[in-house]
């Protein structure tokens, strides 16, 4: 599978972005799906992740209640809603595969992060 993430940009402190991470190659829907943020200089961390038919979701303490995880595999797509967004949410978004257990959050447990999308937080 191919993954391709876009929808970052630059915002307000307190607004909202939607970013899409969009599948190609191979089938969708068996795949728990992620998301990660770096930001410059700094180690890929976990936002949230999603299992295979949408139905359960689990996300870092920094994010939750923020951010929302969803996913449409008609659409083979996987989305991060994210509102009321800080400063320190500027980074680069990846999607990714989970390839090991469900809860899993370190970078190494997802694989095939194809290309980030920028966000930027201006205070």
């Amino acid at each position: 599978v191919q993954l391709q993430a876009s929808g970052g940009g630059l915002v307000q402190a307190g607004g909202s972005l939607r970013l899409s991470c969009a599948a190609s190659g191979s089938p969708f829907s068996v795949y728990n799906m992620g998301w990660f943020r770096q930001a410059p200089g700094k180690e890929r961390l976990f936002v949230a992740a999603i299992n295979r038919a949408g139905t359960s979701t689990y996300y870092a303490d920094s994010t939750e209640g923020r951010f929302t995880i969803s996913r449409d595999n008609a659409k083979n797509t996987v989305l991060l809603q994210m509102n009321s967004l800080k400063p320190e949410d500027t980074a680069v978004y990846y999607c990714g595969r989970l390839v090991t257990v469900w809860g899993a959050r370190r970078p190494s447990d997802y694989d095939t992060w194809g290309q980030g999308t920028l966000v930027t937080v201006s205070s």
